[in-house]
């Protein structure tokens, strides 16, 4: 029987370089008030959110991406020719097939890199770079380009006073390649599908194909249900991170959770008994709940304003519909 010859990759990976694009217009509460009985107040008391970034019609879930994979493959100091894997997180490009990450990657001029979309709601940055991680350390690829990306402003209910001042859109994304150290630490992962029902869509696509329905589908979620189980579990699922990859509370640098309610944020930090020193992520205030793309422009945004800086340890973890999640331990590019 022949032997198959193993995987020659790098030792370790890590993540080289990061880039983020938030669409241009800028919507406060205001706007959101006029569709919902509410106040700023009452939606800042919430959810920590004041603004949040709209997409406009060129603002597409490909045009988003592209703009930030070009910061981050510059700051990585590669060439687009190099990345092999092209790996899109997203819940809003809107056509079935092909995936958008085929399309990003001819844009950008990556040549033939593997190319493919996922879908693991809030969780798909980390779901992501996991994957980018293997194939950078199986040998499959030497650098991985891993995309986050949302328009939630297509699939948002105006009339929905729980969720219509939460959700935003951006892209961000991250270059994965080779390390001799390890910089991206183990992945923990998983799935609770019986509270599926807790974040959904309104209605399937089909429906439309049998009789549309009244309103466009929609995102919507139990509030109250959603923030417990953040509350509570993820801040398990975040010390199960830190213990996989070693270290404690006291060792980081900088918490990077999925920015989908200032509330919550703050909770875990208080759970994990986070270390003044810590610098915490709190993007939601401006950014809204961008899903997918929420954690890679969390930290762009922490490198750009010096809040972080190269070389810190930071905890991500991403959380959201499905219900999905994944925490690792990285070093910031």
């Amino acid at each position: 029987m022949a032997k198959i010859r193993p995987s020659q990759g790098a030792p370790y990976a890590r993540i080289m370089g990061v880039g983020g694009y938030r669409p241009t217009r800028v919507v406060p509460n205001e706007v959101i008030l006029e569709t919902i009985d509410s106040s700023d107040e009452w939606i800042r008391s919430r959810s920590g959110i004041a603004t949040r970034h709209w997409a406009s019609d060129e603002e597409t879930v490909a045009m988003m991406s592209i703009e930030a994979s070009g910061k981050a493959i510059a700051d990585a100091g590669i060439t687009p020719e190099q990345i092999g894997g092209v790996i899109v997180s997203t819940v809003s490009h809107f056509k079935q097939t092909p995936a958008v990450a085929t399309e990003i990657a001819d844009r950008i001029g990556a040549g033939k890199p593997a190319a493919f979309d996922i879908s693991a709601g809030c969780a798909g940055f980390g779901y992501g770079l996991t994957l980018a991680k293997g194939m950078v350390v199986e040998g499959s690829a030497e650098y991985v380009l891993v995309i986050g990306v949302e328009r939630l402003s297509d699939l948002t209910d105006l009339e929905d006073r729980a969720t219509a001042f939460l959700f935003g859109d951006g892209a961000g994304a991250v270059v994965v390649g080779p390390s001799q150290e390890p910089e991206i630490g183990p992945t923990v992962w998983g799935s609770e599908g019986d509270k599926s029902n807790t974040i959904t869509q309104t209605v399937p696509w089909d429906d439309y194909r049998n009789g549309r329905p009244e309103k466009f589908p929609a995102l919507t979620q139990e509030g109250q249900a959603v923030f417990r189980w953040a509350v509570f579990e993820m801040a398990k699922i975040a010390q199960q991170a830190l213990d996989a990859a070693g270290i404690t509370s006291a060792d980081l640098d900088v918490f990077i959770p999925h920015q989908a309610n200032m509330r919550i944020i703050d909770s875990m930090v208080k759970t994990l008994k986070l270390p003044e020193h810590v610098t915490v992520a709190r993007d939601v205030e401006t950014t809204g709940n961008t899903s997918a793309a929420s954690i890679p422009l969390a930290m762009e945004r922490l490198l750009a304003t010096g809040q972080a800086k190269s070389g810190d340890t930071a905890l991500v973890i991403g959380f959201g519909a499905g219900l999905v999640y994944a925490a690792t331990v990285v070093t910031l590019p």
